[in-house]
């Protein structure tokens, strides 16, 4: 009799520890959960205590440019792998810079291979903020969220590589919210991914090209004017990009108006 009672209250027991944590979690797993997002805020506090933020400046970069170019000189490689890590790290922790080390990247490396490590560390590091995001809050928020943000988080599933190329090309939404607000509406990892390394490609070789003339812009005494993206030449082409990649969500659209019953 002994024996049947023992699993019986342990069964109580954990019904209650699930109970008091909420939806049968512990809270190890919570703060487990929460771990890489803390890991992001800490490191996006700590460089700016550290006062590092003062090297992401066009000032900075013309005081230090012949030693940067120094370093590519001596070991093109290990440069090539500390820009795209620093790139990542940046993305990563949504510290705003990402202009200024894009044009970086056209002066230390040309406007194709350096627009090419913008794009892979900026991917990189977008993908860590979205991964971190969705294991941290994806079901909390997933729990809490009304009718209309559900219908909302459908349609964007629907047409999610359609909207997050519109999202990446057009520089309208800051880049650390276009990284979080995928991970909160479901989109998979691989359209994510695909999604933001196309889209970032126009805006990457306008910048690169910027600084790939950057030694001239300095010699001249001046500074890259980083609003040339909205320059209409410019904005232009990347606006038409963006009118192609919502084709395939209007044709759906259109698509079902004709085949819906009357």
């Amino acid at each position: 009799m002994k024996s049947e009672v023992e699993p019986v209250q342990r069964r109580g027991e954990d019904a209650s520890m699930r109970e008091v944590n909420g939806n049968g979690d512990t809270k190890q797993p919570v703060l487990r959960r929460l771990l890489p997002v803390l890991i992001l805020a800490l490191g996006f506090a700590a460089f700016f205590l550290l006062d590092l933020d003062r090297y992401l400046s066009f000032e900075a970069l013309a005081e230090h440019r012949d030693w940067l170019t120094g370093q590519v000189e001596e070991n093109a490689f290990l440069a090539s792998a500390g820009y795209i890590l620093a790139y990542a790290l940046v993305a990563a922790l949504s510290i705003p810079g990402g202009a200024i080390l894009t044009i970086l990247g056209g002066f230390l490396f040309g406007t194709w291979l350096g627009a090419a490590y913008a794009v892979i560390g900026a991917t990189l590091g977008s993908v860590a903020v979205f991964l971190a995001a969705r294991t941290a809050l994806h079901d909390i928020l997933l729990e809490k969220a009304g009718s209309a943000v559900k219908r909302m988080r459908a349609g964007f599933q629907e047409n999610a590589l359609s909207y997050l190329l519109v999202l990446r090309l057009i520089p309208v939404c800051p880049f650390w919210l276009v990284n979080l607000v995928p991970a909160f509406l479901g989109v998979p990892l691989g359209t994510y991914t695909l999604g933001t390394l196309v889209g970032i490609v126009p805006g990457s070789l306008v910048y690169a090209s910027l600084g790939n003339g950057l030694g001239a812009v300095f010699a001249a005494g001046q500074t890259p004017d980083i609003g040339i993206i909205f320059d209409p030449v410019i904005l232009g082409p990347i606006l038409g990009l963006a009118v192609l990649a919502m084709l395939p969500v209007a044709y759906k659209k259109y698509r079902g108006r004709r085949t819906s019953p009357r």
